[in-house]
């Protein structure tokens, strides 16, 4: 994600997702940026990345 529009994008795709009640992207612009979901209800994380997907970009999962 580059811009301000990139982040509403995805903002727009994973919040439609059942139970999301909020969604912060952290922009890294040429890097990698941090999408945050809060949720009333456990989200699949195979919803969440197809959303992302949707919205034109790719979720690479947080090193542990």
């Amino acid at each position: 994600m580059t811009c301000g529009h990139c982040v509403a994008s995805v903002t727009k795709e994973v919040s439609q997702l059942a139970g999301v009640t909020n969604v912060t992207v952290d922009l890294v612009a040429g890097g990698t940026s941090t999408v945050s979901v809060t949720s009333a209800t456990a989200v699949d994380p195979d919803a969440v990345a197809s959303a992302i997907d949707e919205a034109g970009y790719e979720l690479v999962p947080a090193a542990r």
